[in-house]
């Protein structure tokens, strides 16, 4: 291999990973919709082989803090690395190598009405790939027998069930065998047999193919059942970082209320009301006195 040859393979590739270096490492995450600050100073970290579970009530900053990990939106400040790489600061072809690692299964499947499911699954392949067709729906087909979708790939998404749908964005979300996998809400929408289910094919996905997860999700029977670690949102804020047990002990009233389902009083701040009516940039929510725990 030429010089010239050895840097530009060295660019577009993510660097090699450590086992001890963290898969995901997020300092000082700040966002912003328009005016509004949506993350505040976020820091988390995720280790090779780790289901990280994320949640958080209704406009907790879960699902804009997912977009930021998969790269579909641009911090305001901070800086966000997966695999070795600052996707903050990358370029365009560091980030197309990188999605070749990463896979996405979105909480309403994604997948494209005009095409069955084979040509949904082969998606990726046919983006990213150099493959003849006979072998792209080869491994297609090999995806669809890990989620348990066998014979359904000439089904049109319409004629899936909830279950079968979210099973076959799994399916697309594995088909470049990533190292990284993201999942958005897997569990919304389905019954708790389904549900379950899909939670053990998150559990033996990991167990198969030594991949590294992310799961968002406000199930909580689903979030104890396959975390190794959560992570608590409030207001764009973490409020706690710990095990499934380490959970369960917080006394942070926030976390107690979202763990019971309790509903929070809230208290009317005289100047935010103002600030709303008036239009102007509202002043940020006071920090939490909890610390996030690290493991």
């Amino acid at each position: 291999m030429t010089a010239q040859a050895s840097q530009l393979t060295s660019a577009q590739e993510p660097a090699a990973v450590s086992p001890a270096a963290p898969v995901i490492r997020v300092e000082g995450l700040q966002a912003f919709y328009g005016a509004q600050q949506v993350l505040f100073d976020v820091d988390l970290t995720v280790m090779p082989g780790e289901i990280m579970v994320v949640m958080g009530g209704s406009g907790s900053g879960k699902s804009t803090l997912l977009r930021h990990l998969v790269g579909l939106s641009r911090p305001a400040a901070g800086r966000v690395e997966l695999l070795g790489l600052d996707i903050t600061r990358a370029r365009s072809m560091e980030m197309l190598a990188l999605r070749r690692k990463i896979g996405v299964a979105f909480q309403g499947g994604a997948l494209f009405s005009s095409m069955n499911v084979l040509d949904n699954i082969m998606l990726p392949l046919r983006e990213h790939a150099r493959l003849d067709r006979k072998t792209m729906e080869i491994m297609a087909r090999l995806k669809l027998e890990v989620v348990n979708l066998a014979g359904a790939d000439a089904l049109m998404p319409s004629e899936l069930s909830g279950g079968m749908l979210k099973r076959a964005a799994v399916a697309r979300a594995i088909i470049m065998d990533p190292t990284l996998l993201f999942f958005d809400e897997p569990s919304a929408g389905l019954d708790p047999t389904v549900s379950s289910a899909l939670d053990d094919l998150i559990l033996k996905l990991r167990e198969a193919m030594n991949m590294t997860m992310v799961v968002v999700t406000h199930e909580l029977e689903s979030a104890f059942k396959i975390a190794d670690r959560i992570t608590i949102l409030d207001q764009g804020r973490i409020l706690l970082v710990d095990d499934v047990a380490g959970v369960r002990r917080s006394d942070n009233p926030r976390i107690q209320n979202l763990l019971n389902r309790r509903s929070e009083e809230t208290e009317v701040d005289a100047q935010a009301y103002l600030q709303r009516l008036t239009g102007e940039t509202p002043t940020p929510p006071a920090a939490t006195n909890e610390t996030p725990e690290a493991s």
